[in-house]
């Protein structure tokens, strides 16, 4: 089995100030107060170089531009993925901006004599860090170091515009285009830091080179034909999510049996479906681009295995469950089924299912093929 290989559970979280997480992810009165509160800060540069410092390493570590409450009160700058690479952050703020919340929280809870409540404080800070809330700053590389934001929150609809609120008091009208050509921070709910993307899993796993360069596990004997699956690169041709929400978070799932060399129907016990899943970050400015990747999906897909269980989704949470689809085997030109399971999120969205077959892969080796809204290139060889 690779060691590429993994399913990817999906985070729990407490509640936010006694209701329940999923409803806290969704009430836009909750961030629009996040968000009111940090319009009212008195931010400067030193804050804004720790937000889009946070959120350039978010993106250097395969995730979206996003700054969490997590980070920002325990390690500020550092992005998603930090804290697990043991990372520190670049900068040494000597304003940080959890400093700036908690001198705003403190003149807001006070006791009857005109004492700051520290435990009020401390619970609401709390409460931010649970539910899982964020700074989420698009376009971020196009910042010139110097204008101000404007801050914003998800509304949990479709809508294209939002209230924005800046520095000097003032709302004005926020979208996607303005946040083109403006700074704009949004406040909204992480959805992606409990996974583990492609770039942490190099970097925790440096030995393995460039992507799939690096073959693993013993090749079969010289009577079967081994090959490796590789995907070589891949393009989103629509957002699938509201921009308040952020980037599109794609699972790419490939079950298989792997080195599979029975000569007898009773080694079929022997074996059990090995499964690929792992998370592609496609950027809102990376719509239509064709990302490099050269991922492993599969080291030693034999000529005895005639098809793979190949699916695409797009993240939208819920419970997790799973499809199930039947590969087939064959062992001394009689064809055998074998369930294989994929995991998969009740709500979400399934770009692409279905069998991919060694015929058809090695037709279409290292040519774009389409998978619902989603063009990759898988290469068999």
């Amino acid at each position: 089995m690779l060691p590429l290989a993994a399913i990817l559970l999906a985070v729990s979280c407490d509640g936010i100030q006694g209701e329940q997480v999923a409803e806290a992810s969704s009430s836009a009165t909750t961030l629009q107060e996040v968000a009111q509160m940090l319009s009212s800060l008195p931010l400067d540069g030193r804050q804004f170089a720790e937000v889009h410092s946070a959120v350039t390493a978010s993106t250097l570590n395969g995730y979206d531009e996003e700054y969490t409450m997590k980070d920002l009160f325990a390690a500020p700058g550092s992005g998603v993925g930090d804290q697990v690479l043991g990372t520190k952050a670049d900068g040494d703020y000597q304003h940080p901006l959890r400093d700036l919340i908690r001198e705003y929280l403190s003149d807001r809870y006070r006791t009857k004599a005109g004492e700051s409540d520290y435990a009020a404080v401390e619970e609401y800070i709390e409460s931010l860090v649970d539910a899982d809330i964020q700074i989420y700053w698009p376009f971020a590389d196009c910042w010139d170091g110097k204008e101000e934001p404007v801050i914003t929150f998800n509304p949990g609809t479709e809508a294209e515009a939002n209230i924005g609120y800046t520095l000097d008091g003032n709302q004005v009208e926020v979208s996607e285009a303005v946040a083109r050509e403006r700074p704009v921070w949004v406040v909204n709910v992480n959805d992606d830091s409990a996974y583990t993307t492609y770039e942490m899993l190099l970097k925790q796993n440096p030995g393995w080179g460039q992507g799939g360069d690096i073959y693993v596990g013993t090749k079969a004997d010289d009577e079967t034909d081994v090959k490796s699956l590789r995907l070589k690169n891949f393009m989103m041709r629509r957002n699938y999510d509201s921009w308040f929400c952020g980037a599109s978070e794609f699972f790419v799932k490939c079950g298989l049996v792997e080195n599979f060399k029975a000569k007898t129907e009773d080694d079929l016990r022997l074996y059990v479906p090995t499964v690929t899943d792992f998370m592609v970050v496609v950027k809102r400015r990376q719509m239509g681009e064709r990302v490099p990747f050269n991922v492993l999906l599969a080291s030693e897909w034999t000529d005895q295995m005639e098809d793979i269980a190949f699916m695409i989704t797009e993240d939208d949470g819920g419970t997790i469950t799973s499809w199930k689809v039947e590969g087939t085997l064959k062992i001394k030109s009689k064809t055998y089924g074998i369930e294989i399971e994929l995991p998969i999120h009740s709500r979400d969205d399934i770009v692409w299912r279905g069998c991919l077959s060694r015929r058809y892969l090695l037709n279409n080796s290292g040519k774009v093929q389409h998978f619902g809204d989603v063009e990759v290139t898988l290469e068999l060889s």
